[in-house]
């Protein structure tokens, strides 16, 4: 394996092994995604559709602390969706702040979605601005998924900024959604546009190895298309996956099988509403919205359980 090239800060391990060491601490590889929607909240923290923003922002403040609480003990990561506070205006910008700080106090590993990316010195404000729990660092995420519409040129800022900072990126390559195909499974050259994305991603991945085989950048390949996890998994063998549309998009532990490795790594498999909002799921509804917490673990447990007995991830246990 390539070894990591060193960080800027000395004691900034690569967020791959990071990642790996967490993953393997938790033994298993859930990542929950943390998409406060005001209707979806338990009764005990809804507020009015049309309470000014700060009050909105308070309760999905309130709500993502009462996540982070039960969760930090039994998954190595969140995934904050940066969409469902940024319509908050600058108070969901504050509660979004405190979601990953104290995610990151708890003990997790911070993914921020925001789908970033421009060209140039915005890219690089992007990068700097996001990536890394250093004082450098406004945001102090671990990592950042990444849009690759841009080029290769757009990337490389974000590759250096996670380098000196021991972060990562998610770049998109094969997404969840139906429409995604659109564009992603285009022909060029004979081959889909996501294969020629994949290559390099692979490419950034594989000259970035850490101890544990993987590099700093990594792909987000949903869970909704098994086949290509497989094809991707094989062409990838260097590249974290994020994989999306479990739960609620449909998609079962099986369907994610092929994103690990034969050594249960490679792979974090997110679920935001089925767990945090598992309260209003009927294999849930006996936990009721007074005990919304206690559905999220059992959420959170079952879906460990699952990927255990039906994925690689089984043999972290």
């Amino acid at each position: 394996m390539t070894p990591a090239p060193a960080a800027a800060n000395p004691s900034a391990l690569p967020f791959a092994d990071r990642l790996a060491a967490a993953v393997v601490a938790k033994k298993n590889a859930v990542l929950v995604g943390l998409d406060p929607r005001l209707a979806s909240l338990p009764a005990g923290l809804q507020v009015a559709e049309n309470a000014p923003w700060a009050e909105q922002a308070e309760a999905f403040r309130a709500f993502c602390r009462g996540v982070i609480d039960v969760v930090a003990p039994l998954v190595p990561a969140v995934k904050p969706q940066a969409a469902f506070f940024e319509q908050l205006g600058p108070a969901g910008m504050s509660a979004l702040a405190d979601a990953i700080t104290y995610a990151r106090e708890k003990g997790l590993l911070v993914i921020l979605d925001g789908k970033r990316n421009d060209i140039g010195s915005t890219a690089t404000a992007y990068a700097e601005g996001y990536l890394g729990r250093g004082p450098e660092c406004a945001w102090g995420a671990d990592a950042l998924t990444v849009s690759p519409y841009l080029g290769d040129d757009s990337l490389t800022p974000f590759v250096d900024v996670s380098r000196q900072r021991g972060a990562g990126i998610f770049v998109l390559v094969k997404t969840s959604n139906p429409g995604g195909k659109t564009f992603q499974d285009l022909k060029v050259d004979g081959r889909p546009l996501y294969r020629h994305v994949a290559d390099h991603v692979e490419a950034i991945a594989r000259s970035t190895a850490g101890a544990c085989g993987y590099g700093l950048a990594g792909a987000v390949v949903g869970a909704t298309y098994p086949e290509q996890s497989v094809e991707l998994r094989a062409a990838m063998p260097h590249t974290w996956f994020l994989v999306p549309g479990y739960g609620s998009q449909g998609a079962t532990a099986r369907d994610v099988a092929g994103a690990f490795d034969p050594r249960g790594l490679g792979a974090i498999v997110n679920n935001s509403r089925g767990i945090i909002f598992a309260h209003a799921r009927r294999e849930y509804e006996r936990f009721g919205a007074a005990r919304w917490q206690e559905a999220v673990e059992a959420a959170t447990r079952d879906m460990i359980a699952s990927l255990a007995a039906e994925t690689p991830a089984g043999k972290l246990a």
